[in-house]
């Protein structure tokens, strides 16, 4: 028994027709997602990441080729405003972690590049990363991730189709 079983026997008590499947799908969801993003910060804090700076460098390093991209191609991959960007972008810099392109054929357009520190650096931290991610599932078996998997795809496409 959970607090939310406790918080579900209140309400069947108090309000016996009401439908608490909903508030305990929607609580449990919240409170793993307050875990979660706990130990992910804890992961990227290691690395002297915050989580959106993890998420820049990450982007710039799956993007593949020279991990460049314009901000606004990071922008539209994120889905940040362009002062967020801009902050992260500023803080990543001084950290030597990227660094601003200017283009060869457009000198007013500019591209953010991973350097070799960053390159480094993400790459150990996404292996961190990763080893984090199986430790949070492990207490789901083989078979049920995919199955959760597919049904939180099909809840979330209810607000980003």
């Amino acid at each position: 028994m959970d607090g939310l079983d406790r918080v579900v026997a209140q309400w069947k008590a108090e309000k016996p027709n009401l439908d608490t499947l909903p508030m305990e799908l929607i609580g449990r969801l919240m409170r793993l997602s307050k875990h979660i993003e706990s130990q992910v910060a804890e992961c990227h804090k290691a690395y002297d990441l915050k989580p959106g700076e993890f998420d820049v460098i990450a982007t710039l390093r799956r993007s593949g080729g020279e991990y460049c991209l314009t901000p606004s191609e990071l922008i539209d991959s994120m889905m940040l405003t362009s002062g967020a960007m801009t902050n992260r972008l500023t803080k990543l810099e001084s950290k030597g972690l990227i660094e601003r392109v200017n283009s060869k054929q457009d000198r007013r357009s500019v591209s953010v590049a991973l350097t070799q520190q960053g390159v480094v650096l993400i790459d150990e931290a996404i292996e961190e990363h990763g080893r984090l991610q199986q430790a949070i599932v492990a207490s789901l078996s083989e078979s049920a991730r995919p199955e959760l998997n597919g049904l939180l795809k099909t809840w979330l496409a209810q607000y980003e189709p």
